[in-house]
């Protein structure tokens, strides 16, 4: 084990907090301004610099993409070997680009995300070793990362929002989120947490369908399909954790068509100057059927989490 060895760090973070022209209430998180244009990044600087601590000489993780891009990324700054599981066919060609440009062994697997992190699981966390440390983030130090978006957030208001609007795909960054709010309430920096929001699409919606049926298990989606490729996952690892904070703050979880999810993109661009992929303009689709629903008020603070830039996907349909 090292005791001497520096953060692995691209300069993440400090992301834009950006008022919608529309509604100066509603605000955008734009973590498509990390290095690799993620808020990936944010834990991934911590969870390889802990790999290089222990001595690990290669990383691992299954991704849908911006993980490995991440990965990749803070692992070539690290000097680490990185070994990205991926599901063959299902990875827009930006991401897949990003993992390949920093030097990553990609392995397709025959199969989606869930059965690629299946195999991750198997080959390396089960049979853990220090040599090959996974990055997914069952990995506690990914979140702990991800954490930080909450600070920011209640350093750029000045003050807690009523509402955090999430993407959910494998359902650890609104725990993460949840997790840094409620950190600043423990410390007595604050004495409320916002509502956690999380938004699926409809063709993957595991979360959503427990949280619906109030289910003590998860209610898998098998073949799970959407045009936001980083949330198209049928079997999210942390889905308990997702649940535990939206139940914890009094929050609720939506679901959301393919269309929909266009047409928010769409608007981001082009009344909002804001390019994201598709799963982050989730949370703006999420935003219109919550305010339609009559769950959240247009006079409450409302921040959506858009989590990714609109070059990892280029080729997306609209």
């Amino acid at each position: 084990m090292k005791k001497d060895v520096e953060p692995v760090s691209l300069g993440e973070g400090d992301t834009p907090l950006i008022p919608s022209k529309s509604n100066r209430r509603l605000f955008v998180k734009f973590e498509g301004a990390n290095p690799t244009g993620s808020f990936k990044d944010r834990g991934m600087t911590l969870a390889v610099t802990i790999a290089k601590y222990i001595g690990a000489k290669s990383v691992v993780v299954a991704s849908t993409g911006n993980t490995s891009a991440s990965a990749a990324a803070y692992a070539a700054r690290a000097g680490l070997e990185c070994l990205v599981y991926l599901p063959k066919g299902s990875v827009a060609r930006g991401k897949l680009f990003q993992a390949l440009l920093h030097g990553a062994k990609v392995v397709e697997v025959d199969g989606n995300f869930d059965e690629a992190l299946e195999e991750v699981v198997a080959r390396y966390v089960d049979k853990a070793s220090r040599h090959v440390y996974p990055l997914n983030s069952v990995n506690p130090w990914r979140l702990e990362g991800q954490k930080t978006i909450a600070f920011e957030i209640y350093q750029q208001l000045g003050f807690v929002p009523d509402n955090v609007i999430v993407p959910v795909g494998n359902a650890g960054n609104i725990y993460a989120i949840w997790k840094g709010f409620r950190e600043l309430r423990e410390v007595g920096v604050t004495d409320r947490v916002p509502r956690m929001i999380g938004v699926q699409a409809e063709g993957a919606s595991p979360v959503f369908k427990t949280w619906l049926a109030k289910a003590d298990e998860l209610v898998p989606v098998e073949r799970p399909y959407t045009v936001a490729t980083a949330i198209k996952i049928g079997r999210p690892v942390n889905w308990l954790k997702a649940l535990t904070a939206v139940r914890e703050s009094r929050g609720f979880m939506l679901s959301v068509s393919d269309a929909m999810i266009v047409e928010a993109l769409k608007t981001l661009a082009r009344e909002e100057g804001i390019g994201v992929e598709p799963a982050s303009a989730a949370p703006l689709a999420g935003y219109r059927v919550a305010v339609e629903q009559g769950l959240i008020g247009r006079d409450e603070t409302t921040v959506l989490i858009a989590t990714g830039h609109a070059l990892k996907d280029p080729e997306v349909k609209f």
